[in-house]
């Protein structure tokens, strides 16, 4: 068996779970330093260690300073957000895009401006906190379809058309949800939302830079246009940050309603130029999200194939589950003490019972990686 290369090898700042299943927080002092492989991070195209990347937000930095120093209706707009906005919303083939610190205050930011406490909101179950945190926060009224199942989606949405006749529904779900690496029938939906006159909200930032037409997401493209999709940097784009891309009249209704996008630091100018700079190479490498997605195939299947519960899909997520949270800890461990780093999810972040490893392809990997990761991960019980 060979040994992974030292020079391949990501310092990276980690921690091995000392506590018993269930607890959610561990001491600062379990935290560990370790030089392992990464098989964690959503880095899939491994662009934030991109000499391009870096060099755009250095000279950035230099010119305009570290951060942007009020928001975006003070002094915190600069021509490199202007610059990026454009050039997002060229690619992505919708009129308005904004930009926000966090991917989390933008999903707030998407739900406070489709919603309101009339609302009635329709999501998949297995949607990210942020967007639940959204929901809340819009006061509208939740029903929650089974995951990625179109017939469960259609029968709430006829069901809230019924109880609010008056009210215009909003559909929630993910183009690659991050615990499971499933996709949606986003035509389906689409069209589904569009018979009913529905809205559609997609939370992209899974798929951005790797699935769908050269990286644009599984949104672009679609025969029915979605309402609003959200997307991040710190993703495929290698750097920090997100963005919101939708109609000019919603684009204009953020601007002058949402808190989250009036009243928050712009998002800092190194980091905007790097995600500029990422997105040129995406678009210059539309091989890229095609190669990882062949390279996540064969390690699902190959997985599948030595009898591991692997989830189906197409991104480079491959939840590896376990069932109990003492089996994913322990794995996590023995693949920690043999310098692989993969983190045991565990309730309440995914359902009691289907704890996991979250197993991340990325195209920088080393070729024998999947034949150390199967080794070490031993004869399965």
């Amino acid at each position: 068996m060979k040994k992974i290369p030292k020079t391949r090898i990501r310092k990276i700042r980690t921690w091995i779970p000392k506590a018993k299943a269930g607890r959610l927080l561990e001491n600062i002092n379990d935290k560990q330093f370790s030089s392992l492989l990464d098989l964690a991070s959503n880095d899939y195209l491994g662009l934030s260690q991109h000499p391009n990347l870096i060099e755009a937000a250095k000279e950035t930095m230099i010119a305009e300073g570290l951060g942007a120093g009020g928001s975006r209706l003070v002094t915190g707009s600069r021509p490199i957000h202007q610059a990026l906005e454009k050039e997002l919303s060229q690619w992505l083939n919708f009129e308005s895009v904004l930009l926000f610190p966090s991917g989390f205050q933008a999903n707030l930011a998407a739900v406070t401006t489709l919603a309101n406490r009339k609302t009635p909101v329709i999501a998949d179950k297995l949607i990210h906190h942020s967007l639940l945190v959204g929901i809340k926060a819009s006061g509208a009224k939740l029903k929650r379809f089974s995951h990625n199942d179109i017939n469960d989606l259609e029968k709430l949405i006829k069901i809230s058309l019924k109880e609010s006749p008056t009210q215009t529904p909003l559909v929630i779900t993910e183009s690659v949800f991050s615990m499971e690496g499933s996709s949606p029938d986003l035509e389906k939906i689409g069209e589904l939302c569009n018979n009913y006159h529905a809205m559609l909200l997609v939370d992209e930032a899974h798929s951005l830079g790797v699935m769908g037409d050269q990286g644009r997401g599984l949104c672009y493209g679609l025969k029915n246009p979605v309402t609003m999709i959200s997307g991040t940097f710190g993703k495929a784009f290698g750097g920090g940050g997100a963005f919101l891309a939708t109609s000019d009249f919603y684009g204009e209704h953020i601007v002058q309603t949402s808190g989250a996008f009036r009243y928050t630091t712009a998002l800092a100018p190194p980091l905007a130029a790097a995600a500029l700079e990422a997105l040129k190479l995406i678009k210059d490498n539309p091989g890229w999200g095609l190669a990882l997605q062949k390279k996540s195939s064969l390690w699902r299947s190959t997985l599948i194939e030595h009898g591991w519960n692997v989830r189906i899909g197409n991104s480079p997520i491959i939840p590896l589950v376990l069932g109990s949270d003492e089996e994913s800890l322990k794995k996590q461990t023995e693949l920690e003490a043999n310098g692989i780093l993969t983190v045991a999810i565990r309730p309440p972040t995914v359902p009691e019972g289907t704890s996991r490893l979250r197993i991340v392809v990325r195209n920088n990997l080393p070729g024998e990686v999947l034949e150390q990761l199967l080794f070490y991960l031993g004869k399965k019980v």
